[in-house]
């Protein structure tokens, strides 16, 4: 029989054990990052386990739309970013190349199109969503039929506000729906809930709460899921809010103490102590001033003004690196979102820009993907209705590619002797040089044709049918070059 004593010492020495052996399980498994101290539990008090969809709430994206459209609107940097990205991204617009072995379908169907498009402006509608994009998180379009069109098919593309695709409360409790997006069992979204009357118009044309279920094959939704699981956008420039306000305040602020520096056109001050010999003079009395007057001071008095300390010398610095922060969320190097390359060299102007015009490409191919070949494939079943285009019928979906704007190279010259050299020693294409200035290879090789021909038919020359020359002031690259020789 063991003492009571010696079965507690050896209960207490096995809980030490095990405790040892908790405690240093505990150190081996251990990351900083997931300490929580009272140095750091503010930071990450707002730190959450909720799923994409619940921490992309209906309530929380109305929130981040309504600061995002009041920021760009507000502020001339968030505009001008977002209208560079529009820019950038869409240009003039996506041009059709057909990839059919029949030249003649290629040409009339990519000359249908273009009509098309110009007759809905598909161009100025792509650069609206993508701005939405930005500043809503997604952008939704609807096919819709417009009698009105002015061109042989009468799709048009119909845009719609994302605070119009929601649930209403007598929808709301479904498993299967998103806030305004129904998913059948395998995820994909079968019908959206629009909204007929957006929830801040301020007219009554329609009954408020009224709806329509639009089959999931008539809209278009594009947006940029960060998260697996996510089905509604946010903002992209949600990041950068708190930044733009921070930019906006400190402006105001400098401004307001260079403003209340420069409201004081002078002031009266005396070395003398407070019960010393100066006249005596009425505290924070205002005397008006009048312009070339000559006047007499108080005894013990002096005339000076307030030296204005606003704005400071790390003004500009601070702009300057607040303004790279917010662009850095959106892949814009601080020259783009600045419209100011002065501090640049070629170099790092070039370096900066490829990062840039990457992301630029890989946005490009998403907005193919998801918006260019939705509006083409409806086109295509509009138009094969009609006996214009009843070749089409049969045919099936037609291998095609998007064109979209070049981007000019800094140094065209360079660039030209490169080309130049790629095509020599079979490092490329024509198709793929001519895809990199937004041009369909076999268009301008059918021009260059006819422009030859009428050059042989006059009687002239290459170098005489050239334009002339202008006389053009040195470039920037050169004077950089010049600064990097000297």
């Amino acid at each position: 029989m063991w003492p009571m004593d010696a079965i507690k010492a050896i209960s207490t020495r096995r809980r030490a054990k095990r405790t040892a052996r908790q405690v240093a399980r505990f150190i081996r498994a251990r990351f900083d990052a997931a300490v929580t101290n009272s140095e750091n539990a503010k930071h990450w008090a707002n730190a959450d386990g909720l799923s994409a969809d619940a921490a992309a709430s209906a309530n929380i994206r109305r929130i981040l739309r309504n600061r995002s459209r009041y920021e760009v609107a507000n502020n001339s940097y968030a505009k001008g970013i977002v209208l560079t990205l529009a820019n950038d991204c869409v240009g003039t617009g996506p041009r059709l190349q057909l990839l059919t072995e029949d030249a003649e379908i290629n040409r009339t169907v990519e000359a249908a199109f273009s009509q098309w498009c110009q007759a809905t402006g598909l161009a100025g509608k792509l650069r609206t969503m993508r701005m939405a994009k930005a500043t809503d998180g997604e952008a939704f379009a609807m096919l819709t039929a417009n009698p009105r069109l002015y061109a042989a098919v009468k799709l048009d593309v119909q845009l719609v506000e994302a605070d119009r695709v929601s649930t209403p409360l007598l929808l709301k409790g479904g498993t299967n729906e998103v806030d305004g997006i129904a998913f059948d069992p395998f995820g994909n979204p079968v019908a959206y809930t629009i909204l007929r009357q957006h929830p801040g118009a301020r007219t009554l044309w329609s009954p408020i709460g009224s709806y329509d279920r639009v089959p999931a094959e008539s809209v278009i939704h594009w947006y940029r899921p960060d998260r697996p699981g996510q089905h509604r956008g946010i903002p992209e420039i949600t990041p950068a809010l708190p930044l733009f306000a921070q930019l906006r305040r400190y402006t105001l602020a400098v401004l307001g103490a260079a403003e209340t520096a420069a409201d004081f056109a002078a002031v009266l001050f005396t070395d003398a102590p407070a019960s010393g010999e100066a006249a005596a003079v009425e505290p924070m009395d205002v005397v008006e001033l009048e312009k070339r007057m000559a006047t007499v001071l108080p005894d013990g008095w002096k005339l000076g003004q307030i030296k204005a300390e606003q704005p400071g010398t790390t003004y500009g610095e601070f702009k300057r690196e607040i303004l790279n922060e917010i662009a850095r969320c959106l892949n814009l190097p601080f020259n783009v979102a600045a419209g100011n390359s002065s501090g640049y060299n070629y170099a790092s102007g070039r370096l900066d820009h490829q990062v840039y015009f990457k992301s630029i490409r890989i946005e490009q191919a998403h907005l193919d993907a998801i918006v260019c070949d939705r509006i083409f494939g409806a086109w295509m079943a509009e138009a094969m209705l009609l006996n214009d285009f009843a070749f089409l019928r049969g045919l099936g979906d037609l291998p095609h590619q998007w064109f979209w704007d070049g981007q000019e190279h800094v140094d065209p010259a360079k660039e030209a002797s490169a080309q130049e050299k790629r095509l020599k020693n079979h490092t490329t294409t024509l198709a793929d040089e001519y895809a990199k200035q937004g041009k369909d290879w076999e268009v301008q090789l059918r021009q260059r044709a006819k422009e030859t021909q009428l050059m042989e038919e006059l009687g002239l020359s290459a170098a005489q049918a050239a334009p002339a020359a202008q006389p053009q002031a040195d470039t920037e690259v050169e004077d950089d070059q010049r600064r990097q020789a000297a």
